[in-house]
């Protein structure tokens, strides 16, 4: 039995990238994992493709429980509809994660948020406003049960600009919003926490190495980590007894991770970049 056998948990935005590599290390150690996202397998497509319904299988594969919900994370119902279902199936959620957002193509392209196109604003509509709809439904369940986890995927972008404004504006919000829903958790043992991950291996990042001119040769690519590192650090949060003394603040994922003695899956261990990137504004409340 692993660590987190029991465990209920709900990944957003699990079809490709941290999502899916987040989802897969909690299933890994036990828990049972609701994994949401737009993308379904099509009968008429390659089944290895990226997809919930990919994510949730190897959920189960790695020896836990996946779930696979189709769930448009821009529509209030969908999102309503989705933890009812939980309710109904589990009685209970320990751990959710607002990890979906909505990443445009252009945001490594030159040019200036002036003649980027508007749609660029989904990224704080999803990143946000959804993340704050799954909380306020994961929070009805977790304040009645007197325990829970709500974690928000942040980064060093709250405090140093990277890509474009939008996106500095989304994550500089999530981490004043997990710590501001902290403190209206906290007198019912239900944690909130941002978690600032660095530079993640995922699907779109290496397509961004491959074709945008100059990022390769500006990445030290030992800070890289693998999109199964923060799931790490997630897990051993969930299981930490004592995580309540860590709500309220933003946390960088490679310090928790010397916390907690974690590698990544290749045995290396990811360095912070407070001293270079900036360290986190919001402490524990």
């Amino acid at each position: 039995m692993g660590k987190l056998t029991g465990k209920i948990a709900l990944v957003s935005g699990a079809s490709r990238g941290m999502g899916r590599g987040i989802a897969l290390v909690l299933a890994e150690q036990g828990a049972t994992v609701y994994v949401t996202g737009r993308t379904r397998c099509q009968s008429n497509t390659d089944p290895q493709a990226l997809s919930i319904d990919r994510t949730a299988q190897e959920c189960s594969e790695r020896g836990g429980r996946g779930i696979a919900v189709q769930v448009d994370h821009a529509c209030d119902r969908e999102v309503e509809a989705l933890f009812e279902r939980i309710r109904g199936e589990q009685g209970r959620l320990d751990l959710l994660v607002n990890n979906a957002i909505s990443i445009p193509e252009e945001i490594v392209q030159p040019g200036g948020f002036w003649q980027k196109p508007l749609s660029n604003w989904d990224m704080f509509d999803i990143g946000v406003r959804s993340a704050f709809v799954a909380s306020r439904e994961a929070a009805k369940i977790m304040v009645s049960q007197g325990f829970g986890l709500i974690v928000a995927i942040s980064g060093y972008v709250g405090r140093t600009f990277t890509y474009n404004t939008v996106f500095g504006t989304t994550k500089a919000a999530t981490d004043r919003m997990a710590r501001d829903m902290a403190i209206e958790l906290k007198p019912f043992n239900v944690a909130s926490i941002s978690l600032w991950q660095g530079f993640t291996f995922t699907e779109l990042a290496l397509r961004n190495l491959e074709r945008v001119e100059g990022m390769a040769s500006n990445l030290n690519s030992r800070v890289g980590s693998s999109v199964e590192f923060p799931g790490r650090v997630i897990a051993a949060m969930l299981a930490d007894s004592e995580i309540m003394t860590l709500s309220g603040g933003t946390h960088i994922s490679a310090e928790l991770a010397e916390r907690y003695e974690l590698t990544d899956i290749d045995g290396r261990v990811i360095p912070s970049l407070r001293v270079e990137r900036g360290a986190p504004i919001w402490q524990p409340v």
